[in-house]
């Protein structure tokens, strides 16, 4: 239920607060430490929160060149602080170590520089713990390790500008709402005065202190950080800043903490119910990891740094699930999108269906409950079609941008059908299947209609604020021919052919099993004739390899790309055709010792730094490997794991990032980072499964009750694999997996259930 808001021009009351606008109470504000370069980010997430500090969990106020843009905390696309900033006698405290290691909680462990006034270099130890949970909550223990009694001022800085994500992210907007201070009447005379304190502490009626940051959007949303404290209260405030006045007698230890609840019309901002205390937030974050962690596939080598690298993997598709009303899907990546999205959450849903296909049961619920019903040409929205991105702050709320959800890929849906038929291949879910078989047909006729004007699924932009681009390279600068120029649309890339091809194809099976056998003959009769026209129109005999795309004049957008990989497996090359793009994707303008490039390095577009014009992005490896073990070419694919493995373990957390850059892989040298690639982010963490898929190489059929594990292959740097608590159908299993040279060995270590498994060599 939303609370009313009542307003007169100049002031709101809400609930019983009272806010007016902040330009008509000025308060005095506290002095930034500035950083004069960009500083390296500490990431937490916790379903529909994340947070974005600096190595000493800081949020800056001011830095010079902009700083790092991301930092700060946010909730459902709105950046709730724009400022967290601890000091020690107005002086930033000297870092010594902080670790993010379990991805909802982080810890940093600091020292005070020389003061002047007497307080020595490096005798107080300040240990700050930041938990997220529902809301914000940080404990900070302060301790004097000198010999005598010290005294000094420890300050913690807030502020909330409260701009949405896309603000942040670069976008313009000619307007925005207004930041409002909370005000309370005096009993002298009905005088307002801000309730946030420009005074000090012990003048509140309250025991325990609190401050309030707040602004009123466009839409008349208020949105509030309301942050209150605990143990030790401040001794004063200044505007937005916490004074404590500390006096630690020798080895004397202090806590100071408070929580920051984000609310929007006085109703938590966040879908996760929120804790009282840190140690509260901790132990409902460390059950819910726990819970998680045995309801998955647990993976296991005898190699320590490919374990981390599971082991991480396993805990960010934790940290990366987010709720949308009663489902839970992966957000795409943090800082940009941590959203719900069609193709990155569809994609990565298929990537781990070894460790927990009940990611994608409820992907592909939560996308069907979205799925297109009208024309709306602002949203790109068409019925039958699935969403591309949802969001939620106020840009979308205001109709500034059309997330709302904004429909405008043109994969999503093949790619939502080849899920579906996928999670059933894995668990024989009938219910789902039955439930989820109208929008399936919804979907088909989606790409039927749009394959009737020139043969292939293809995109033009519509809307306005709309992507230019809108396959997986959706920058505005990737689809280029052999000349470096942009081509002009409508666009049909090869790889969305190929998607529509498998779609086709097990969207038949599972017709002819329902009995529907006109729509899984004709479905069928419609791959065969898509086969025929792609091996016409996309082939390109000079190159012997495959066209990006075909453009707007159905000429081939003829460069060298990694796209036609995504074809690979997918069976609609002729064999030679298959083995032709394989070998050229691993010559050396292509492959640079870590992965394959997005584009040709001989290509006049090529930039190693470009996002989709050079770079190498792990989700798109795995699935090129994933083509190459299809065409026996198994070799080839250990190469390509053993390169994006070599990459993932010099990486913070041995964590996959987005994307990294295109340089040669020389002797020594580490691979090099891509500068703002999200981290975690859903499906380069999703290639990690992937590529143990590639390499044990399960063929579920929970509908016949079989598993068949053909010809597995570990490579050299591992010589055991064991996957515990595997899920096919009703079954449950654990396979142990032993190379010996060239061969691998499997076992079936357990069963509980009555699947055939079938180990083919």
């Amino acid at each position: 239920m939303t609370p009313d808001i009542l307003m007169t021009p100049e002031t709101i009351f809400l609930e019983g607060k009272t806010f007016i606008p902040a330009e008509q109470l000025p308060i005095p504000e506290w002095p930034c430490v500035i950083s004069e370069r960009p500083q390296p980010t500490l990431t937490l997430k916790d379903d529909d929160l994340f947070l974005v500090t600096d190595t000493i969990g800081n949020i800056s106020g001011c830095s010079l060149n902009d700083g790092n843009p991301s930092m700060g905390l946010f909730c459902c696309d709105t950046r709730f602080l724009s400022r967290l900033e601890l000091q020690i006698a107005g002086r930033s405290p000297i870092l010594l170590s902080s670790t993010a290691e379990k991805g909802f909680s982080l810890s940093v462990l600091c020292t005070n520089p020389t003061i002047e006034e007497g307080l020595k270099a490096e005798t107080v130890g300040i240990r700050r713990e930041i938990v997220l949970n529902g809301a914000f909550f940080e404990e900070i223990e302060v301790a004097n390790y000198s010999t005598t009694t010290v005294n000094f001022e420890l300050s913690l800085s807030f502020d909330g500008d409260f701009w949405d994500l896309f603000e942040v992210r670069g976008y313009g907007r000619e307007k925005r709402g207004r930041l409002l201070r909370l005000v309370e009447l005096t009993a002298e005379e009905g005088v307002l005065f801000a309730a946030d304190g420009v005074t000090p502490a012990q003048t509140h009626d309250s025991k325990e202190e609190s401050l309030t940051l707040a602004y009123q959007g466009l839409d008349g949303l208020v949105m509030e950080s309301r942050i209150q404290f605990q143990h030790r209260q401040p001794d004063y405030f200044k505007g937005y800043t916490a004074v404590w006045r500390l006096e630690l007698a020798s080895h004397e230890t202090q806590k100071l903490g408070y929580r920051v609840k984000m609310l929007r019309n006085n109703q938590s901002s966040s879908i996760v119910s929120a804790a009282v205390t840190l140690v509260q937030a901790k132990a409902a974050e460390l059950m819910e990891e726990q819970q998680w962690l045995q309801q998955i596939t647990r993976i296991s080598s005898d190699k320590t740094i490919f374990n981390r690298v599971i082991e991480r993997a396993e805990q960010d598709m934790y940290l990366l699930r987010q709720s949308f009303g009663k489902y839970q899907t992966l957000s795409a990546g943090v800082p940009w999108f941590s959203a719900l999205f069609g193709r990155d959450s569809l994609i990565t849903a298929s990537q781990s269906l070894m460790l927990n296909p009940q990611i994608a049961k409820e992907t592909l619920m939560l996308l069907a409950a979205h799925q297109g019903k009208i024309e709306d040409e602002w949203r790109e929205e068409e019925p039958g079609k699935i969403l591309h991105e949802l969001r939620l702050g106020e840009m979308a709320r205001c109709q500034e941008i059309p997330h709302t959800p904004y429909y405008g890929t043109v994969d999503a849906t093949p790619l939502w059908l080849m899920l579906y038929a996928e999670y059933y291949a894995w668990t024989n879910d009938q219910e789902t299947l039955e439930q989820l078989w109208p929008n399936a047909l919804a979907a088909m006729e989606w790409i039927d209609r749009n394959t009737k004007q020139n043969s292939y699924l293809a995109y033009f932009r519509k809307s306005k604020r709309g992507l230019t681009n809108q396959g997986w390279k959706d920058s505005g600068d990737c689809i280029v021919d052999r000349k470096g120029e942009l081509a002009n649309g409508p666009i049909a890339l090869c790889e969305v052919q190929a998607y529509v091809y498998a779609a086709k194809m097990r969207l038949a099976e599972i017709a002819r099993m329902k009995k529907r056998l006109d729509l899984a003959d004709r479905w069928e009769e419609d791959a065969r004739n898509l086969k025929a026209r792609f091996h016409r129109d996309f082939w390109m005999e000079d190159q012997d390899f495959c066209a990006l795309a075909l453009d707007g004049d159905g000429k081939q957008v003829n460069s060298i790309t990694s796209n036609p990989g995504h074809c690979l497996h997918l069976g609609i090359f002729a064999p030679e055709r298959a083995y032709s793009v394989a070998e050229r994707l691993r010559a050396p303008d292509m492959f640079n010792g870590w992965g394959i490039r997005t584009l040709s390095s001989l290509s006049p577009a090529y930039n190693p730094m470009g996002y989709h014009i050079g770079s190498v992005w792990p989700h798109d490896n795995a699935i090129i490997a994933m083509g190459l073990r299809s065409l026996g070419l198994i070799d080839q694919a250990l190469e390509l794991f053993q390169g994006l493995f070599d990459m993932t373990s010099q990486q913070p957390y041995q964590r996959p990032p987005e994307l990294f850059c295109g340089y040669e892989r020389n002797g020594d040298n580490a691979p090099v980072q891509y500068p703002v690639a999200c981290t975690p982010q859903a499906w380069a963490t999703g290639s990690v499964f992937q590529l143990l898929q590639m390499m044990v190489n399960l063929v579920p059929d929970a509908q016949n009750n079989c598993l068949r594990i053909i010809d597995p292959a570990l490579p050299e740097s591992i010589n055991r694999l064991s996957l515990h608590n595997l899920r096919v159908g009703a079954t449950i299993l654990d396979l142990d997996f032993e190379r010996s040279g060239s061969t691998t060995a499997c076992r079936v270590a357990k069963k509980r259930g009555n699947l055939r498994v079938v180990i083919e060599a």
